[in-house]
């Protein structure tokens, strides 16, 4: 979970007033208020289009304006995603007008001409109130994400906020993030956060299956469908209906079965293999990839219409490169976790340990964090660790068997050094093609079986294989077929 408290950002105010002097007092009044940002519109219209470029906390407005009067902005600020606090502003003789902008959801008025004491009053109450719900929001959504993910940076934290925010709203979520970075953990956090929390949650693997058995999977088929089909089968679609369904590896799904998931999300409906009838159903996408969509839509390898679709709310999860302060706290957690699994009894962490960690970029993000502390406790000497045996330590030679080797562009045996003049990408690039190198060692050959390991998607390991000029070598089927 986050230690400490990140820094509130500073609380913005707009103030809404036909009339130029009374902005100007009102803004002279606010600046006063230590901390606070003033914005200004001269009517609802312009308020609402400083609000699309800005989001802010609190909307202070007159009720009586051109084009657009402030009842109606109100109104139209209840209907954002996340609405600001608003005090209106009432002329004497029509506090009726003021009642009803609180039932349509103002905060509270005060009366015009106003006494500055009373402004900076009711001005303080509506802040105080947007920062309680801002310090709930962060506290639940860190809570929440914690109970799936360790974490103590300001990154994460801001991460949790946000889903907490995306959770209970019925919405398409995709998550994005490098391969390792926990993006299923957030899609169970989101879950969590759902009304759909109590109901079916399944995943699905994009890059697991063929076109022909991950449609049937995703869609179901009718008996007698194609070979083998002995018997109707529901389909994930049915059978999370009414609940959740992770997507994950989404760049990786074929063409043909990006038209039917469009279909699903426009219409909410499947047509199962073999079928003339559409089925209705009721199901939340929440979709995971480590590949850029946008990227691949432009290069039309992606469909566009479905992009825009899976995107309507982004949850970027950083690299842990990003975050080097959940470093500690996450070694921490996987040294007691493996000590008791090896029953080593307590560990020894010497001198160093953690500043070696810090040094390395972790290409591999968490997953390759865990499978090193992994690799570490189990080769412990009475409960001692091997500095040496962590990636980038210049006598760093990984056990065979481990899933740590790493290679070079000119030596893939070795790894490279923390001495070593390469930069930052070309030591993540070697690190990613030595272990890609180990991967199809392991595997025989077999590309299929090396996707496998590695976590990826076949066509990504193609890709990585062309760009790391080992195609060719890979295609001689060096140990077995390519598969």
């Amino acid at each position: 979970m986050a230690k400490g408290t990140p820094e509130s950002p500073r609380p913005r105010v707009l103030v809404v007033d036909d009339d130029a002097g009374v902005r100007y007092t009102l803004r002279e009044t606010l600046a006063t208020l230590p901390g606070v940002e003033v914005d200004e519109a001269a009517d609802g219209t312009v308020a609402l289009e400083r609000l699309a470029a800005h989001s802010c906390d609190l909307v202070i407005t007159d009720l009586r304006m051109p084009r657009m009067d402030g009842l109606e902005l109100v109104r139209r600020l209840q209907g954002l995603p996340h609405p600001p606090r608003v005090i209106v502003i009432t002329a004497h003789g029509s506090e009726r007008f003021a009642v009803e902008a609180m039932k349509a959801g103002a905060y509270d008025y005060f009366r015009k001409p106003f006494d500055v004491d009373e402004l900076l009053a009711v001005v303080g109450r509506a802040l105080e109130t947007v920062r309680l719900r801002r310090d709930n929001e962060r506290l639940a959504g860190e809570l929440n994400l914690s109970r799936s993910m360790v974490f103590a940076s300001e990154a994460m934290s801001r991460l949790a906020q946000l889903v907490q925010r995306a959770g209970p709203r019925d919405v398409t979520v995709l998550i994005t993030g490098e391969s390792g970075t926990g993006k299923e953990r957030v899609a169970e956090a989101l879950v969590r956060a759902s009304p759909r929390a109590g109901r079916p949650y399944l995943r699905f693997n994009c890059a697991a299956l063929t076109h022909e058995l991950a449609e049937a999977e995703l869609f179901g088929h009718a008996r007698g469908a194609f070979t083998g089909a002995h018997k109707d089968r529901l389909g994930l679609f049915r059978e999370a209906d009414g609940g959740t369904l992770l997507l994950d590896e989404v760049g990786e799904l074929a063409p043909p079965l990006q038209a039917k998931l469009l279909r699903v999300l426009q219409e909410g409906e499947v047509r199962p293999v073999g079928e003339d009838r559409a089925i209705k159903v009721d199901v939340r996408i929440i979709a995971a990839t480590h590949r850029d969509l946008r990227k691949l839509a432009a290069e039309g390898r992606f469909r566009e219409d479905l992009y825009y679709r899976l995107n309507v709310v982004h949850l970027r999860v950083p690299s842990l490169r990003e975050r080097p302060e959940d470093i500690p706290v996450l070694a921490r957690m996987f040294l007691d976790r493996f000590s008791d699994r090896f029953h080593t009894g307590p560990l020894k962490v010497p001198a160093g340990f953690h500043e070696r960690l810090l040094a390395w970029p972790w290409p591999g993000n968490v997953r390759e964090l865990e499978n090193t502390l992994e690799s570490l406790v189990a080769l412990s000497n009475e409960g001692e660790l091997e500095l040496s045996l962590i990636p980038g330590s210049e006598s760093s030679t990984p056990a065979a068997g481990t899933a740590v080797v790493v290679g070079s562009p000119e030596d893939p045996g070795r790894e490279p050094t923390a001495s070593a003049s390469l930069g930052l990408k070309e030591r993540v690039e070697a690190y990613e093609r030595g272990l890609i190198l180990d991967a199809m060692r392991l595997a025989g050959g077999n590309r299929s079986e090396a996707a496998r390991r590695l976590g990826i998607g076949r066509a990504t390991l193609h890709d990585k294989l062309r760009k790391y000029g080992m195609d060719v070598a890979a295609s001689s089927g060096e140990g077995g077929s390519t598969g």
